[in-house]
């Protein structure tokens, strides 16, 4: 029996093999293409229970070519699919949720319930309405979707305030290796000890992760990132407190531990007023003290984008400002003019830095707009209030699609995440940036980089002839260099983009072997038979990745 007939006895949502979906879920945004053997969509949580505990419980036979990796089968969870790292891609069983598990199950004063499949930027309509938001919403909040969101531990231009997704999961509905839905919330000695009583699997997991992270607080101690954002490996370091919470484990997974069906996410109520301010750099030697002053404000955000990026973005700003709505000749002049006198003034910058306040009283906000005027004129740079909302939004615009910018108007090269998403402290940026600038040069990449400057967060997007295979030797060549260069400054790989086919293979590196076991460990509690996404942070090679770089 061919295993699309086997699947559908078992599931009532839709299981296909061939045509558009499986071609379209054969990639997301990354360098990856990797075509699954079948698209699962879950009609509801039942099918993603019985589909989990079918492949759990041997129901393997010999699949050959059909399922992936030989004859054993395994289960990859997929939301939007604008991960950059490979994450949500597999040769074997895909379970798509944007087709059925995509609702909104309630909207409380300071939480919201949500199914995996739902698209923030619907669910984001749906908050402001009620006055209520999101803040660590990524770039891609246009596009992507809460099931991403949380299974990367996703962050954004509001993180550098107001902290990541995994300091906003209050509890999470996941189908564990045992095909059941079990609720992870976070735990009181008390509640823990009834759960490490139970005698099933579910206790089993408890118990183990307990134990296993218990007798090794000494290595959690001495490994813990030193900077203030990371997505790499697994979040060991925030599950023992005064608390025992394994959401903080669960979240930024990738889907390699269980099945998320439903996520309670905390809200914060949203702020009124916003102020945006805008500064021309040149000289990056200035960075470390001026930041200093300008966090002294609590800025929101603090977003840089290179002049690479510039350079293109002025390339197509007609139709950038056609898209907010400045269609005319003299809308375009005035929407773009305070740029152009800035430009004569001291030329095109080396970064383009955003400067946002937001908060319940304007007064407070447009004080730290005069603060930064101030700042700007005592450092000799070029700054600007852009106090109109189309001004605001052209930045915006700018910074947040920057990625979707090259894929869609770059034609002769290909935007290459590879190194998307490092991260040093903001003190060592004038040292790292000209060294990783450097190496860049060197090989002869084109690239352009953006980030978020007040955490140190840089992602750089290399844009490559990927058909030529000199070109896609580069990255491999490439990759392990600049992680050590990152490594140097005690940085991290993944601030906030995740792991995936493109960094897994170098987790063992990064983190040194003590630690790197225990993440096998966790894995081997959690997921026994290797079921859950696999090639993706602990059972990952080079060779596997290298094999899936898409050319074309």
């Amino acid at each position: 029996m061919l295993l699309k007939e086997e699947i559908a006895k078992v599931v009532s949502g839709e299981v296909e093999e061939s045509g558009e979906k499986i071609q379209e879920y054969s990639r997301d945004t990354s360098i990856f293409e990797v075509k699954p053997s079948l698209v699962v969509c879950p009609e509801d949580v039942g099918d993603v229970e019985k589909l989990v505990a079918w492949v759990s419980e041997g129901n393997q036979g010999n699949w050959g070519n059909q399922g992936g990796q030989g004859s054993k089968l395994s289960l990859t969870a997929r939301a939007a699919g604008t991960d950059m790292t490979g994450g949500p891609l597999t040769d074997s069983i895909l379970v798509s949720f944007t087709e059925h598990l995509n609702h909104i199950s309630e909207i409380g004063n300071d939480y919201v319930i949500v199914e995996p499949g739902v698209y923030f930027r619907d669910l984001e309509k749906e908050l402001l309405a009620k006055g209520l938001w999101y803040p660590p919403y990524p770039a891609s909040k246009d596009m992507c979707a809460v099931g991403g969101i949380v299974n990367n531990d996703s962050g954004g231009e509001k993180t550098l305030r107001f902290g990541k997704t995994h300091s906003y999961v209050l509890g999470m509905w996941m189908v564990m290796a045992d095909g059941q839905e079990h609720f992870v919330e976070k735990l009181t000695p008390v509640q823990l000890e009834e759960k490490m009583a139970q005698k099933d699997f579910e206790g089993e997991i408890y118990q183990k992760t307990y134990d296993l992270l218990d007798k090794n607080r000494d290595l959690l101690a001495k490994t813990h990132p030193t900077v203030t954002k990371n997505s790499s490996g697994y979040n060991v370091w925030g599950v023992l407190d005064e608390y025992f919470d394994l959401t903080q484990l669960l979240t930024g997974a990738q889907g390699t531990l269980g099945i998320m069906t439903k996520v309670k996410l905390r809200l914060l109520p949203k702020e009124k007023f916003d102020k945006l301010f805008v500064v021309f750099i040149n000289d990056l030697k200035q960075l470390p003290e001026f930041t200093s002053e300008v966090m002294a404000l609590s800025p929101t955000s603090l977003e840089i984008t290179d002049d690479n990026t510039f350079k293109i973005y002025l390339r197509y700003a007609r139709e950038m400002a056609s898209v907010l709505g400045a269609n005319g000749v003299f809308e375009f002049f005035k929407l773009f003019f305070p740029d152009g006198m800035m430009i004569l003034q001291g030329g095109i910058p080396k970064i383009i830095l955003l400067a946002e306040f937001e908060g319940n009283v304007e007064e407070v906000e447009e004080g730290k707009i005069r603060a930064m005027e101030k700042i700007v004129k005592k450092y000799h740079m070029r700054g600007r209030y852009a106090k109109e909302k189309m001004d605001a939004a052209k930045y915006w615009k700018l910074r947040r699609d920057t990625f979707k910018l090259l894929r869609e108007k770059v034609k002769e090269v290909y935007p290459t995440p590879f190194i998307d998403d490092l991260e040093v402290h903001v003190k060592d940026m004038p040292d790292f940036w000209p060294k990783l600038r450097a190496m860049l040069d060197a090989a002869k990449i084109m690239y352009t980089i953006s980030g978020h400057l007040g955490d140190g967060n840089l992602h750089i997007i290399p844009l490559m002839n990927i058909k030529d295979p000199k070109e896609r030797e580069k990255i491999w060549d490439l990759t392990p260099k600049i992680y050590d260069l990152v490594l140097s400054y005690r940085g991290s790989i993944s601030a906030e983009h995740n792991d995936g086919l493109i960094r897994s293979p170098y987790l063992q590196h990064e983190f040194g072997d003590q630690l790197y076991e225990l993440f096998s460990e966790i894995k081997k509690i959690f997921d026994p038979q290797g079921i859950f996404n696999p090639h993706k942070k602990t059972d990952a090679t080079t060779k596997w990745s290298r094999e899936h770089v898409r050319t074309a």
